[in-house]
C-alpha cells in the first residue's frame, strides 16, 4: 500500500550531479557517477513521491565547488536547503553567503573510500564559526571510527547530525558496540541521525528488515532528533539500487504512528533546516 506522507514532508538527505558539461566534477575526485543526476531528476523524484521540501548534501564528486548545489536550491528557494562541504579555513564571507543561498550546515567525511579526513579539531574550531548561522556538523564516517571521535563531537557548539544510522552493520545486531555507542551519543540533545541508508547497512536487502529494527529504535527512543532520507541517487552502493517508492513505504514501519511520522518528516527538518524562514 502507497503510504501518504503529510503535507511538507521532506527528504532530508540526497544529491545532485552535474550535468558535467556545466558543473564539471573535481579534478581528483574520489569518484566519479557514472551518469548524471541534475536537479530536474530531482525535483521530478521528490514531486512524485509526495515529498515537497529537500535538503541537497553536497557530494564530494564537486568537491568544494558547492555551485552544483547552490543551483538547484535557487530554483526552488524556501522550499529546498543546502549542505556544503567546505575548507574548515572558508571565509566568514563565504559563509555569510552560502547561508543567504538556503545552505544551513556543513558535511565532513570519516569514511576511507571518501579520501583524506579533516583533522577533528579543526571540524570543531568550524562548529564555532558556523554557530551564529544556527548551522549544524553533519558527520558521515565509518563506525568504528565515529566512536574514535565521540569525544571531540561532545565538544561542538552546534548541532552534529550523524548520516545513514552510523553505517553499522545491521547483520551484528542492536547490542553491538558501535550501535550502543551511538545511542549514547544520541544521549546528547545535540546530537540527531539520519534514519536514512537501511539499504547500506543491511545484509538482508530489500525490504531491509534488519535495518529497519535499528531506525524503528532511533524514532522511537530520540523522535525529536531523527531525519529520513532517501540518499538519491545513492552513489557509491554496493548492493541493488532501492526502489524509491519502497523507501517512502518503509516510514510506516519505522515510524508508525502519524504523529512519528509527523515528526520525522515535518516538524524536525523544519527544526533543525529552518524552513520557514527566508534563505
Amino acid at each position: 500500500m502507497t503510504l501518504i506522507l503529510p503535507s511538507a514532508a521532506c527528504n532530508a538527505h540526497c544529491h545532485v550531479f552535474g550535468p558535467r558539461s556545466r558543473f564539471p566534477y573535481a579534478r581528483g575526485a574520489t569518484f566519479v557517477p557514472k551518469e548524471d543526476a541534475p536537479k530536474e531528476a530531482l525535483y521530478a523524484l521528490n514531486d512524485r513521491l509526495g515529498l515537497s521540501r529537500c535538503v541537497v548534501v553536497q557530494s564530494s564528486c564537486h568537491g568544494f565547488d558547492n555551485r552544483v548545489t547552490e543551483d538547484a536550491l535557487a530554483s526552488r528557494p524556501g522550499d529546498y536547503r543546502g549542505i556544503a562541504l567546505l575548507p574548515t579555513h572558508v571565509r566568514d564571507a563565504e559563509l555569510q553567503r552560502l547561508h543567504a543561498a538556503g545552505f544551513r550546515g556543513v558535511r565532513f567525511n570519516f569514511m576511507g573510500h571518501l579520501g583524506r579526513h579533516t583533522p577533528i579539531e579543526e571540524v570543531i574550531a568550524l562548529a564555532t564559526r558556523i554557530a551564529p548561522l544556527g548551522w549544524h556538523l553533519q558527520i558521515h564516517g565509518d563506525p568504528a571510527l565515529l566512536t574514535d571521535l565521540a569525544p571531540a563531537l561532545r565538544r561542538s557548539p552546534t548541532p552534529v547530525v550523524i548520516d545513514h544510522i552510523g553505517r553499522i552493520d545491521a547483520a551484528l545486531g542492536q547490542n553491538q558496540p558501535n550501535f550502543q555507542a551511538l545511542l549514547q551519543l544520541m544521549a546528547d540533545e545535540r546530537f540527531w541521525v539520519k534514519v536514512s541508508g537501511m539499504d547500506r547497512i543491511t545484509r538482508l536487502g530489500p525490504p531491509y528488515a534488519d535495518a529497519q529494527a535499528f531506525a524503528r529504535t532511533l524514532v522511537a527512543e530520540f523522535g525529536n532528533r531523527v531525519l529520513w532520507g532517501n540518499d538519491w541517487p545513492h552513489p557509491n552502493h554496493a548492493g541493488l539500487i532501492p526502489d524509491e517508492q519502497q523507501l517512502v513505504d518503509l516510514i510506516a514501519a519505522i515510524a508508525p504512528n502519524p504523529a512519528a511520522r509527523e515528526a520525522l518528516l515535518v516538524r524536525n527538518p523544519e527544526r533543525l533546516y529552518q524552513f520557514g524562514d527566508n534563505p
